[in-house]
């Protein structure tokens, strides 16, 4: 959403990304397993963890938590179009989704989820 205009980027149906309360729950229960699974093997890590940060926070509109949450459970999930365990291939699937999650919350996604983000790798 433009926060000058509050519009959507073009091209992004809000009727799509619904907020869904069990991705919610999916990615509060396994984003963090899946996460350091997954940290430097895939290039998105720091993204997706700055927008778990913003979907986590109080001032981030239903909206935009919606889609974080619906492109975090797509990453977290077990049922993939492309199986994460076929190396080379298994991620970018993944990574498509999480970049098109990426683009249409940008302005949502804060300097202190970014900073939240570059802590967990400091800190690992």
């Amino acid at each position: 959403m433009d926060n000058q205009t509050g519009k959507l980027p073009a091209g992004v149906l809000v009727e799509s990304f619904e907020y869904d309360k069990k991705n919610e729950e999916l990615v509060k229960k396994s984003f963090w397993r899946k996460t350091r699974k997954a940290a430097g093997k895939i290039p998105f890590t720091r993204e997706a963890i700055a927008m778990y940060y913003c979907a986590m926070d109080a001032k981030t509109p239903l909206w935009a938590k919606g889609i974080a949450f619906g492109a975090l459970a797509y990453f977290i999930s077990p049922i993939d179009a492309i199986p994460d365990a076929l190396i080379g291939l298994g991620f970018t699937d993944d990574a498509a989704v999480m970049a098109a999650g990426i683009r249409a919350i940008a302005g949502q996604v804060k300097e202190e989820h970014k900073q939240k983000a570059e802590k967990f790798f400091e800190d690992s």
